[in-house]
């Protein structure tokens, strides 16, 4: 009797270990532990997972969004106002030395437009990039600034090397009322869609940009204009008046000359 009193309660003790270790192995699978399963052996927690495969996509998100720059000399825009009338030198006096071209133009300034900052935004859609690009800056009045409408030539662009993807100029017009303080402006392009690249080689640039300049041609290169002189039309000519007749009487003739 007593050994299998003995014998029945060992046999309980390692069910009941069992029992436990079955249960801590549910909750190590089932936790938040990085170990996960049973003994520490499983599967990874589905927020870990999840979370790395956020960071695996915004990665690759980043890789195929090119960032965007400013060219050299693309992010200060001025615009110009007519210069004062200089009064005209009194009678006998010599008049006022001609100033400096560039303060001339800082007299004229009416306003000066500069880019603070260029964000932009991918997605990617069937084989497509699509970019949007924000350019944000401010307008600053100058000397002969008047409220009125502003106009900017921005242009934003999507290159491949030599190659240029997308290009496009916006002559982007901001209404500026108050002539006293600086007025801030923001231009949005959504439109850009170009085919997705194998590798992070696109470049994006935004900018001011008036375009092409117009080449003014030297007075050398300037057809020569000629005059071409039409002979004036011949008077019709006049007709011979028809001889007078021969008068009779007095008047001589051959006849009468003594041979």
């Amino acid at each position: 009797m007593v050994f299998r009193s003995s014998n029945s309660r060992l046999v309980a003790g390692f069910v009941s270990m069992g029992f436990m270790l079955i249960v801590a192995g549910c909750q190590s699978s089932d936790g938040g532990g990085s170990g996960g399963g049973f003994l520490g052996v499983g599967k990874k927690d589905e927020a870990a997972i999840n979370a790395d495969v956020a960071k695996a996509k915004a990665s690759d998100l980043r890789a195929y969004c090119p960032k965007v720059t400013l060219r050299e000399g693309t992010a200060v825009f001025n615009t110009y106002g007519r210069a004062a009338t200089k009064p005209k030198a009194p009678k006998g006096q010599e008049p006022a030395p001609a100033t400096d071209t560039a303060q001339d133009d800082s007299a004229r300034l009416s306003y000066q437009a500069s880019i603070g900052e260029v964000t932009r935004d991918c997605t990617r859609d069937n084989g497509m990039l699509n970019m949007k690009i924000a350019v944000a800056g401010r307008i600053v009045p100058g000397p002969t600034a008047v409220p009125g409408t502003v106009t900017m030539p921005i242009r934003i662009a999507v290159v491949e090397g030599d190659k240029v993807l997308y290009s496009q100029i916006y002559q982007h017009k901001v209404q500026v009322s108050d002539t006293s303080t600086a007025t801030q402006f923001v231009l949005n392009d959504s439109s850009i869609s170009i085919p997705q690249p194998a590798a992070a080689t696109y470049q994006a640039f935004a900018g001011f940009d008036e375009g092409p300049k117009k080449v003014q041609k030297s007075d050398e290169d300037q057809p020569v204009k000629r005059r071409v002189r039409r002979p004036k039309p011949k008077a019709a000519p006049v007709a011979n008046a028809p001889a007078a007749p021969a008068q009779q009487g007095n008047q001589t003739t051959i006849s009468d000359i003594p041979r």
